[in-house]
């Protein structure tokens, strides 16, 4: 089942017009949630990140999208697919209505959420090879338009095919001060003895919900210091940990970069303690 505009279509009934905007020209943002048990992990920060969203990219907000409302959208779209006992993945994407050209017509908003089952109810440490590579045919540019989940991803998509070709598992991507920025589906932390590293929002990086969660658990541990500073591409071999974040995989360690291969001590040890956290939701 499809939640399209408030209401429940079967797949097969679902569907959205050639002149979308959310086709037609990227006017469109989205979150990808995960919700265990009938239950959203953490609902708060998902919430306020698309409404910043919708307010960067001057959509109208209607009088009715409270947390509770779309709360409801989205648990009752996960009892009718039948999921209210298993994690699931939902997609809740906002396009702006139909009508003009690069200036639209209007600034009123529709909306669809799709789901689909998870393997695991929480975040589990994959114990697989994983090896990224710089992706430096194109750059994102820092801002706030990279740091919203829009549907404007040519770089992504364009940096897997890449890592797809040549047997990487991701790619991290560059803006255009040759910084690093994130990986191709999530964000990017690095490890130097002590000190937890990660991009600011202001080169471009994703304001990723598994990020602020990180960054909330690292400032508590007495252990670490935390920096969130641009990173240079030539630090990456220096590092002892390299590990990427995202909703739904929590968090996956770097096994290699180039000639370097790295730990997972600190992963661990991070993922123990968002696994807790995602279990008092937050």
């Amino acid at each position: 089942m499809i939640n399209l505009n408030g209401n429940l279509l079967e797949d097969s009934q679902a569907s959205l017009s050639v002149s979308n905007r959310g086709f037609a020209y990227g006017d469109s943002v989205f979150e990808t949630i995960r919700v265990i048990n009938g239950k959203i992990m953490f609902w708060e920060d998902h919430y306020f990140r698309l409404m910043a969203s919708m307010r960067i990219m001057r959509m109208e907000i209607p009088a009715n999208f409270s947390p509770e409302f779309l709360e409801e959208e989205i648990i009752t779209l996960v009892k009718a697919n039948e999921l209210e006992t298993s994690p699931a993945r939902v997609k809740f994407s906002v396009f702006r209505k139909e009508g003009g050209y690069y200036t639209p017509e209007t600034r009123d908003i529709g909306y669809v959420a799709s789901v689909k089952e998870l393997d695991d109810a929480f975040y589990t440490l994959s114990d697989d090879f994983y090896e990224i590579e710089l992706f430096k045919d194109h750059y994102i540019n820092s801002g706030l338009l990279s740091s919203i989940k829009s549907n404007n991803r040519a770089v992504n998509v364009l940096g897997s095919i890449f890592a797809s070709e040549n047997g990487y598992n991701n790619c991290l991507i560059l803006n255009e001060k040759k910084s690093v920025v994130e990986a191709l589906n999530g964000n990017i932390f690095l490890v130097k003895g002590s000190v937890i590293k990660t991009p600011p929002v202001s080169d471009g990086a994703l304001n990723g919900i598994t990020r602020k969660q990180l960054l909330g658990i690292v400032e508590k541990i007495d252990d670490y210091s935390l920096e969130e500073a641009s990173i240079s591409p030539f630090e990456l071999q220096k590092a002892d940990e390299l590990f990427i974040t995202n909703v739904i995989t929590g968090i996956q360690p770097v096994s290699k970069y180039r000639k370097k291969e790295f730990a997972s001590k600190v992963a661990k040890d991070l993922l123990s303690k968002l696994n807790v956290k995602a279990r008092l939701g937050g």
